[in-house]
């Protein structure tokens, strides 16, 4: 009887990279990408789902289920109630004028560490009431989860966006269908259009080339010949791609170890982002560059107080997502990024040869193809064994210490159901062994930085969350001294 009504609707093939994505949850960390954000006054949950149906649910994704045969695994579209995947909760009666963001953190923690139904679409949210800022003001929060498999964050986040107005009082309106399929397309082929034929013979993969030279290990002159022959984009795909395959483990710190699956995590009141900008412009660096030296200040500052030695030397790789579609006003569902390996220069104590450093490191990095060459392991990996997967993804995550990601959101004021967006903040999963995750999201004038930590690695993450905006002032004390040139 089952199989008869799901035939009634459509089934469509999972491609390779989403597969990969599908296949790597594991008992430390789950590919759910995991959301919260504070709304201004409480939303009920029809209005929720009223957003949800109108905007939401036109994406398939939504509506469909993961099926897994002998061939592959497929999206297969079926029935779905709302009330399986919005949840209504609150928090405990805050104390007067007293935030209990503590709490709320907690919830989304452990809310991290519980998989979703394999029955039903893989995604859930939770209507949180009761929550009171550092600011001492009463919000309500929505924790979003969705897993891995149905897009990447960029895409879920512009997902997530539209179901925001851009007034209190804005009518109702939904996707067309046509760009709810357009959104649906694969956005690999999006991708690899532009790329030369003799620039995918460079990483081969259709065939067993490239899973090879992912076995050399370090053994460079048993990478084919055929790769270093190959000129201008084909010659730096080989060259992206030995290097990424080939790649050191990066110092290690108490940040590196097995996760045990318990999560942590914690988020920053925003930093106005015109002062970013403002000190990026008087140091000569990108908003990225700040960002990122500020992370890599913090991450110095919390294991200096933990009382490690942190060498001149010390080095802390992050696996940063990059976006690899194509600019378009109509976001693609699906995983179209590759992980980028940016080496933080934690070791560095002045602020501003740190930031300089991310900025020299960052500019290697521009032009390059390995984010490229990342998915296309990727897709390679969703075609293979999932016990190749496991091994080959487990090789790449000993050389990293965490996974950050930066995600630029909407800079005016969004609403939903008459309800101001105050805050929002999402976390990218980790997978093998990395315990640490790193967010920034830009929204409203304002960036947010959050983490999500494993309890083996980690158990109090405000106390690195709280080391940001300082790292960050640093660097407006030295611009206002001067002392910078």
């Amino acid at each position: 009887m089952l199989s008869k009504a799901l035939s009634a609707f459509s089934r469509k093939k999972m491609s390779t990279v989403d597969t990969a994505w599908l296949r790597m949850d594991s008992d430390g960390n789950l590919m759910m990408i995991v959301g919260v954000s504070m709304l201004s006054k409480p939303v009920s949950p029809d209005e929720l789902k009223h957003a949800l149906q109108s905007r939401f649910m036109v994406y398939s994704r939504f509506r469909s289920r993961v099926v897994s045969d002998v061939s592959g695994s497929w999206w297969q579209e079926q029935e779905v109630d709302l009330d399986d995947h919005v949840i209504h909760t609150a928090l405990a009666d805050p104390a007067k004028n007293k935030s209990n963001k503590p709490a709320l953190q907690h919830l989304v923690g452990k809310l991290s560490q519980q998989r979703l139904d394999p029955d039903k679409p893989l995604w859930q949210m939770h209507l949180v009431d009761n929550c009171v800022g550092e600011d001492g003001k009463l919000r309500q929060a929505l924790i979003i989860r969705i897993h891995h498999c149905i897009a990447d964050g960029v895409a879920l986040v512009g997902v997530f966006m539209s179901m925001f107005d851009t007034r209190p009082d804005a009518p109702d309106h939904q996707p067309t269908a046509r760009a709810a399929a357009a959104a649906e397309e694969s956005p690999w082929e999006q991708i690899m259009l532009p790329v030369t034929a003799a620039s995918l013979k460079a990483i081969d993969l259709s065939s067993t080339m490239f899973m090879k030279s992912l076995g050399v290990l370090g053994e460079l002159d048993k990478i084919p010949a055929q790769l270093t022959n190959l000129a201008d984009t084909a010659g730096q795909l080989a060259i992206d791609a030995v290097k990424l395959t080939t790649m050191e483990e990066d110092s290690p710190t108490r940040l590196k170890g097995k996760p045990n699956g318990k999560k942590h995590v914690s988020w920053s009141e925003p930093l106005p982002l015109s002062e970013v900008k403002a000190i990026g412009k008087a140091f000569g660096c990108s908003i990225n560059d700040v960002l990122m030296a500020s992370v890599a200040g913090a991450l110095r500052s919390y294991l200096r107080v933990k009382g490690d030695a942190v060498a001149h030397d010390c080095d802390v790789r992050v696996m940063v997502p990059v976006n690899l579609r194509k600019a378009s006003r109509q976001q693609k569902l699906g995983n179209a990024f590759g992980l980028v390996p940016l080496v933080l220069p934690v070791g560095l104590e002045d602020p501003v040869a740190r930031l300089y450093e991310v900025r020299h490191r960052m500019n290697e990095l521009k032009g390059s193809y390995t984010a490229l060459v990342a998915m296309s392991v990727l897709g390679v990996l969703g075609a293979t064994p999932k016990q190749v997967q496991t091994e080959i993804q487990n090789y790449f995550a000993r050389k990293a210490t965490a996974v950050m990601s930066n995600v630029p959101g909407p800079q005016t004021p969004l609403f939903i159901a008459g309800s101001q967006l105050d805050q929002c903040m999402f976390w990218v999963p980790q997978s093998g062994d990395i315990g640490i995750g790193v967010s920034i999201l830009s929204y409203n004038g304002g960036v947010q930085f959050g983490i999500v930590t494993d309890d083996a690695l980690v158990q109090d993450p405000d106390n690195i969350i709280k080391r940001f905006a300082p790292e960050f002032e640093k660097l407006v004390m030295m611009a206002l001294m001067g002392d910078w040139e």
